[in-house]
């Protein structure tokens, strides 16, 4: 009897340590990368390929629900699947620092010979860019490559978690681990100073293919639909849809979409900002804001209980604009605090308001539906939301002819400052090997290189101050919005609520 139970606590142990490694693996193969491409892709002069590399993103999150309806839920256990998966994104991350280093070799020499030739302008430079840099299309290409692969598997993670734990309220302590994953992700890019290196690509495709060989020694889970008829009103979300029939929903719903178009640009561009402004790790930088994550992740309940729905909803957008005001005002003379506050703020902006609006959603959905409500939710924010805002965030367009370059006045422009970067890359030289202690506190402190041009420098910053200004002004005109349309007074439990806060909410690549 003694011996029976001892296997029991012992295959029990082993479940939560496979599922935690998983998540870890699975949110360290991401952050490796994700986090700083940009910077990387600025320094290495393909900043004209940035906005299609991070839009690769949420052209993934919409496909990935028909692949996990259609193949994953149907036919193959998951963890089969998963392992598949991430062995062959594994595989195709492996050809990527070849890749970027040829398109990066490809734009330094055509500027190189525009400046030559007196012709070099930044908006002609990233024109030639799109059109003649064969080598950085490819690399968008594989990269959303990598992205199909890896998208499904946020869905199937949380699948194998949840048929292979006692209770819901077990998932808590094994998700943290994912957070955790990417924060040490981008402490160790920050170690080896990797932040504004293709370094990045290894270290992404190594985790992805050693989270591929752990999932065939996952425990065994069988496709939850195998056997069923296909459901096309689930498949395609349409109960969901008619959710939007309640005006305050429709509300909830629009801005939730619109807000994830200010948030794009956190994602794609933090990082090359806090670069030029002189943090030199800021993949390392960024992982402040996960670890504020955490702690306002464990006070939603507190809050939910006494604030409600809609003030909380309004405190994380209005946290928004904060944070791209301190972005902004920071800029001309590179003030480290408001820097560093605004990375913080991260945990508010996100937890206060995609947190919030996921319990939001479970209570407004009839119990039979609710997996489709959430899935409308991610595909509106994480697919749609997240997709224009990628796009108005590189000034690009729409089927190649209708402009998303969305500007107020001069806010909102693209940064220019290839020069800039030439500038600081050269200053900044090769990097030295440092103890990891000198490395760690250089992560969350700043310094540019004396000798800089300080004309290229003050105009950079100029330009960066103009270009956050434009997602502060849209997350403040979404925020009145919200606070005049939004009325839904519908409350929830406390226990109800609780629960609901330790449900999986996988639409923030930070979480």
């Amino acid at each position: 009897m003694q011996d029976a139970e001892s296997a029991s606590n012992s295959k029990a142990g082993w479940i939560v340590f496979s599922l935690s490694l998983m998540m870890f693996l699975q949110f360290f193969a991401w952050g490796a990368w994700f986090a700083s491409l940009s910077a990387a892709m600025d320094m290495k002069l393909l900043g004209a390929f940035i906005g299609g590399a991070y839009e690769a993103a949420p052209i993934a999150a919409i496909f990935a629900p028909l692949f996990l309806g259609l193949v994953a839920d149907r036919l193959f256990s998951s963890e089969r699947v998963m392992g598949v998966l991430m062995l062959i994104g594994g595989c195709i991350m492996l050809s990527l620092p070849g890749i970027a280093e040829e398109a990066s070799v490809f734009a330094n020499e055509m500027a190189e010979n525009m400046r030559a030739d007196g012709v070099y302008d930044a908006d002609v430079f990233a024109e030639r860019q799109q059109a003649e840099n064969t080598s950085g299309k490819t690399l968008v290409w594989m990269i959303l490559a990598y992205l199909l692969c890896y998208m499904p598997t946020l869905g199937l993670g949380n699948t194998i978690a949840f048929s292979n734990i006692p209770s819901q309220n077990d998932f808590p302590k094994i998700r943290v681990w994912g957070t955790i994953g990417w924060i040490v992700a981008g402490l160790t890019v920050g170690i080896f100073g990797w932040s504004s290196s293709y370094n990045i690509f290894w270290l992404g495709a190594g985790s992805s293919i050693a989270l591929g060989a752990l999932c065939f020694f996952l425990p065994h889970t069988p496709p939850p639909l195998k056997g069923k008829p296909m459901d096309i009103r689930s498949l395609f979300m349409v109960d969901a849809f008619a959710l939007l029939k309640d005006f305050n929903f429709l509300v909830f719903a629009v801005c939730s979409t619109l807000i994830c178009i200010p948030l794009a640009y956190y994602y794609g561009m933090t990082a090359p900002y806090l670069n030029q402004t002189g943090f030199s790790e800021p993949a390392a930088t960024m992982t402040i804001g996960q670890m504020s994550e955490i702690i306002f992740m464990l006070l939603i309940p507190f809050f939910f209980r006494r604030l409600g729905v809609k003030v909380m909803i309004l405190v994380g957008m209005a946290c928004w604009v904060l944070r791209y005001a301190l972005f902004a005002y920071g800029a001309p003379d590179q003030v480290t605090w408001m820097l560093l506050l605004a990375v913080a703020l991260h945990g508010i902006c996100y937890d206060f308001f995609f947190v919030t609006g996921f319990m939001y959603t479970d209570q407004k959905a009839p119990v039979a539906i609710r997996g489709q409500a959430q899935g409308l939710l991610v595909f509106l924010t994480q697919g749609v939301g997240m997709f224009f805002g990628y796009r108005i965030m590189a000034g690009g367009s729409l089927f190649g002819f209708i402009p998303l370059n969305l500007t107020f006045g001069s806010y909102g422009e693209q940064v220019k400052s290839t020069a800039y970067t030439e500038a600081l890359g050269q200053a900044r030289g090769e990097s030295e090997t440092v103890s990891f202690l000198e490395s760690f506190t250089k992560m969350f402190s700043r310094s540019l290189p004396e000798g800089l041009d300080a004309g290229l420098l003050a105009d950079a910053m100029m330009q960066w101050k103009n270009f956050w200004l434009s997602p502060a002004i849209m997350a403040a005109i979404i925020f009145v919005v919200f606070a005049v349309t939004f009325w839904d007074r519908t409350e929830k439990e406390p226990d109800a609520a609780e629960a609901a806060a330790a449900e999986p909410t996988p639409t923030d690549p930070a979480v």
